[in-house]
């Protein structure tokens, strides 16, 4: 006896929206076009309802970053929802971030993180006036911890954020000790949320079909408004993205990383690195999460400017930085003078001590009180210390207690 199998045809494109589209001003900078370095000749002109590859159609924008644009799109050939991330004409970050996802999908693991890590279904390349433009396909995801911390009054409960960064500890865990990866660009904006339900997506599809987002023409490009997805039912799972700027093999590390607000002490100090900056930059995720605000501040005009100010603020929450550790730095000699390793001198000793303050966790933190705090700040100073061998690993942090009980709430 035989069997054939029978496959579906691909289905034919969308029918444009027939509602009209509502036209934002001339003089308005709509998403990315308010970068500085924004060129629209460097930027792929993606109209909704156009199919790329004979395969994926466009059907709203999810947003944008610095170097690239993400969209929904119906895949025809297999019949469901992808989304399709399209770079800026010519930048390495999509070179590396596609390597990374070969890399990370050619692994075979059971580790329960391997789950919670974005992978690449496929890639492409659209020509473009300056060049190519590199064009990378995933699964769908919701919004990110930024959109859901923003949508949820400026900062999550604790019953919502503990599962949140176990997951997130889960993804680390097998990046860093099976995968070999760190991420370097860990923050809110980069931690998606699984799509429990696809329903949702259709819902989305067919509110941009019967009113669409607004637009705006600059040369040949329509600059989209990303559209806004509701918040999940059921409940969603983190999933660590965005890997442009990842570096995997073995450390130490001596490229320049991290977002301003996020550099660990061995990146201001000019110190090879390894995953454990992965671990600062949670640190820091979690506590802006919680508390609504950043413990870093606010960061100024230049890296130059800002890491003598960013040096005062962790110097001030943390307590002076271990001689060790800045005997091993290139740029110690930047922000202390020759007597840097002699701590009981100090303000003496770092050459900004009028940028010190009277601060430490204890004061910073608003939520909590008595034990839960303490134990919240434990949680929190794993994460925090000068010394990357000092701080805690993702699967160490698994167990910590702040996290563990979250079972009984």
């Amino acid at each position: 006896m035989t069997s054939s199998t029978r496959t579906r045809s691909p289905s034919p494109p969308r029918p444009l929206p027939m509602a009209e589209r509502e036209r934002v001003d001339d003089d308005v900078l709509l998403e990315e076009e308010a970068f500085s370095w924004y060129d629209p000749d460097n930027w792929y002109p993606v109209k909704i309802g156009q199919v790329f590859e004979s395969r994926y159609q466009i059907l709203l924008k999810l947003g944008f970053g610095s170097v690239s644009t993400a969209w929904l799109c119906r895949d025809l050939r297999e019949h469901k929802y992808v989304t399709i991330k399209v770079y800026e004409t010519g930048h390495r970050q999509s070179l590396n971030e596609y390597k990374v996802f070969q890399h990370l999908g050619a692994i075979v693991s059971s580790h329960p993180g391997s789950k919670l890590v974005r992978l690449a279904l496929g890639s492409f390349e659209l020509p473009g006036k300056n060049g190519p433009h590199a064009c990378i396909v995933h699964e769908p995801l919701g919004l990110s911890m930024a959109e859901l911390r923003q949508r949820a009054g400026g900062k999550l409960l604790a019953t919502l954020l503990k599962p949140m960064v176990y997951g997130v500890l889960l993804g680390l865990s097998f990046l860093h000790s099976v995968a070999r990866v760190v991420h370097t660009d860990l923050q809110e904006g980069n931690i998606m949320l699984s799509v429990k339900d696809p329903a949702m997506l259709d819902e989305a599809v067919s509110e941009e079909w019967s009113s669409p987002t607004p637009s705006k023409m600059r040369g040949d490009n329509e600059i989209y408004v990303s559209a806004v997805f509701d918040l999940p039912d059921k409940p969603a799972v983190p999933i660590i993205s965005d890997f442009g700027d990842a570096q995997f093999g073995d450390p130490p590390f001596r490229e320049e990383v991290m977002p301003d607000l996020y550099r660990a002490p061995e990146m201001v100090l000019g110190i090879p690195w390894d995953e454990q900056i992965d671990i600062w930059a949670l640190g820091l995720m979690v506590w802006h999460l919680f508390e609504g605000s950043s413990l870093l501040k606010k960061r100024l005009p230049s890296r130059e400017e800002s890491s003598p100010a960013h040096l005062a603020r962790m110097i001030s929450l943390l307590g002076p930085p271990p001689s060790d550790l800045l005997d091993r730095g290139t740029e110690t000699t930047r922000f202390f003078d020759e007597n840097g390793t002699q701590i009981d001198k100090y303000a003496g000793a770092f050459k900004h001590p009028d940028m010190l303050t009277d601060a430490s966790l204890e004061t910073e933190e608003e939520n909590l009180e008595g034990d839960e705090q303490a134990q919240f700040l434990v949680f929190i100073r794993k994460m925090l210390q000068w010394r990357p061998e000092d701080r805690a690993s993702a699967s160490e942090l698994l167990r910590d207690p702040w996290l563990r009980k979250m079972r009984r709430e």
